[in-house]
């Protein structure tokens, strides 16, 4: 597997190659946002690993350009800047996963796994349907009512998960782990900022409210409350 790794600390991106060597992956090396997209557009990679804060081209732009070339490749943002706005700003450019610096090696590693998993698995044509709400895992497109909803990458994933555990109370645990990748800080609110963001585009102009909280336990695709 073939992954793109922007850091420009030198030190920092030696490290992670050659953690990441050991596990059998084969990393390219770039130190600023704009060598990372010529690799990019010159080169075939499974995964993207890149810092924010980057010379000549920043991270959030970086993915925002990936994103609009590649939609499924999977991204991971590896970054110090580690507070709720800083990872919303990560997930709204189009990332798949974020994780704040200091890590471990071998969290960074398996949330690549996971990444690497899901990305394989064949979802053509496939079709998600709940009352007047239907996914297309192709096309990307979501309808309720025969009305498209225009949804950000994260708020897909995050409405794919919800539409795929249907009628089942799923705990912010559970979408920070499945959806994320990531444990569940309680310290931060991202988890109902975004089912805020899906809320408001799934049901604002409905009058059937389809996504329902569940106080302390966490959230429900129903039909009814």
């Amino acid at each position: 597997m073939n992954i793109l790794l922007v850091e420009d600390d030198l030190r920092v991106s030696e490290l992670i190659k050659k953690g990441l060597e050991e596990q059998g992956f084969t990393v390219t090396l770039a130190y600023d946002g704009l060598s990372a997209k010529n690799l990019f557009l010159c080169h075939d990679f499974d995964l993207i690993i890149t810092d924010i804060i980057l010379p000549e081209i920043n991270g959030i732009a970086l993915c925002k350009e990936i994103r609009m070339l590649k939609p499924e490749l999977p991204i991971i943002m590896l970054t110090a800047l580690g507070t709720t706005d800083d990872k919303i700003d990560g997930f709204d450019a189009g990332a798949d996963d974020y994780l704040v610096k200091p890590f471990e090696m071998r969290e960074l590693t398996a949330r690549i796994k996971a990444l690497l998993k899901r990305s394989s698995k064949n979802k053509l044509g496939f079709i998600l349907k709940f009352c007047d709400l239907e996914m297309n895992l192709q096309t990307k497109i979501v309808k309720r009512s025969n009305k498209e909803l225009n949804l950000t990458l994260k708020e897909f994933k995050l409405l794919e998960f919800l539409l795929q555990n249907q009628g089942r109370i799923i705990s912010r645990t559970e979408i920070a782990e499945k959806v994320w990748n990531t444990h569940f800080d309680t310290g931060t609110n991202f988890i109902d900022v975004y089912i805020n963001y899906l809320r408001k585009k799934v049901d604002k102009d409905f009058e059937k409210k389809l996504i329902h909280t569940r106080s302390g336990m966490g959230f429900i695709l129903k039909s009814d409350t």
